[in-house]
């Protein structure tokens, strides 16, 4: 008798009311909400704009499902347009089948799209998403959990996977959950590397795609469901070879050619920011000027500090100190009026 297990949802839809809630889109939809929130947060710390990721974003999310879904297709063909397969399927996104390999390479071209459009560098921009797209993969894979696809093989581990729907029900390995818990790893591996090594143009990024390469090898190994093989292995796991030489030999070469971190990330920033010390520079000089500061002719006002007079004491005849008009009676220089920068008082 099993004593411990992981449970697989009766159902993948949630209804509510006239609308269905598919557990599959809506993990989709939260991975995609929290990459943005994380990257936006990376990328203002890096000097960027706020909402920059976002709009950014609204090109590289369509893209991405497209080109997820795209490869899917073309590596796993048979259920779409083989012998008994039906094409319609290959449009029912939320039965699952997303490619990341292609998420990643499509996501990318719509993402150089919007960063010519807002005038920033796509390396720096996907530095800053990097760890917020395995967080988007690891909340992802619940969509396989809520579908009962994609598990491993039969096992009797305490965390086992129990499937209840399909040919074979059963106890097997959790696939979803162990790549899940990589890709945690990885974005919390990323974010370290970046704060400890200054990572940028694009470097940041290629360790998160060889970090992860190298947790999809061993899962995909686990992996029992149908997939094209090359020479014995599966065909995620050449891909997997060889995205993760091409991240490394980027990681090496960019570190030769463009060592450091990109200054300027996004220029729009930096004239806003430019903007906006120039007009508190201005700001000041006019509460300057408010609180007596330059602009004002002393000599016109008269005004003398009261302690600067000096006045005899004691003699009996009031001095004036702070005015620096004298009485016209009094010596002076035929006008009255005393300069008023002395502080000389006249008698009355």
């Amino acid at each position: 008798m099993d004593l411990a297990y992981i449970p697989s949802p009766s159902t993948g839809v949630i209804e509510l009311g006239p609308i269905p809630l598919r557990g599959y889109a809506f993990s989709i939809l939260i991975g995609v909400f929290a990459a943005v929130w994380i990257g936006g947060r990376r990328w203002v710390a890096r000097g960027g704009l706020p909402g920059t990721v976002a709009d950014i974003a609204v090109w590289a999310v369509p893209f991405g499902l497209v080109g997820g879904r795209l490869y899917h297709i073309f590596t796993t063909y048979e259920p779409y347009f083989g012998e008994d397969g039906n094409w319609v399927d290959a449009f029912k996104i939320w039965e699952g089948g997303l490619g990341i390999w292609g998420a990643i390479a499509l996501g990318a071209v719509g993402a150089w799209i919007g960063a010519r459009r807002r005038g920033v560098p796509l390396p720096a921009y996907a530095d800053a998403v990097a760890p917020g797209i395995a967080v988007a993969q690891a909340i992802g894979r619940w969509g396989n959990w809520f579908n009962q696809e994609l598990y491993g093989r039969a096992t009797d581990v305490p965390w086992a996977l129990k499937i209840d729907k399909g040919p074979e029900p059963g106890l097997y390995h959790p696939t979803f959950l162990y790549e899940s818990l990589w890709c945690v790893g990885v974005a919390l591996l990323v974010i370290w590397a970046d704060r400890r090594f200054k990572l940028g143009h694009g470097r940041a990024f290629a360790l998160y795609v060889a970090a992860y390469t190298v947790g999809r090898g061993w899962i995909e190994y686990l992996r029992i469901d149908e997939a094209n093989h090359v020479l014995g292995l599966r065909l995620n796991v050449w891909t997997s070879m060889i995205v993760f030489l091409g991240a490394v030999a980027y990681m090496i070469v960019s570190s030769r050619l463009r060592p450091g971190r990109e200054a300027v990330v996004e220029p729009a920033a930096e004239e806003a920011r430019a903007a906006g010390a120039a007009d508190a520079g201005r700001d000041g000089e006019k509460g300057s000027e408010k609180d007596g500061g330059p602009g004002k002719d002393a000599g016109a006002t008269g005004t003398a500090e009261s302690g600067d007079a000096d006045a005899p004491t004691g003699s009996g005849e009031p001095a004036v100190s702070g005015g620096g008009t004298a009485a016209a009676d009094g010596p002076g220089d035929g006008d009255g009026t005393a300069d008023s920068g002395a502080g000389t008082t006249k008698k009355l």
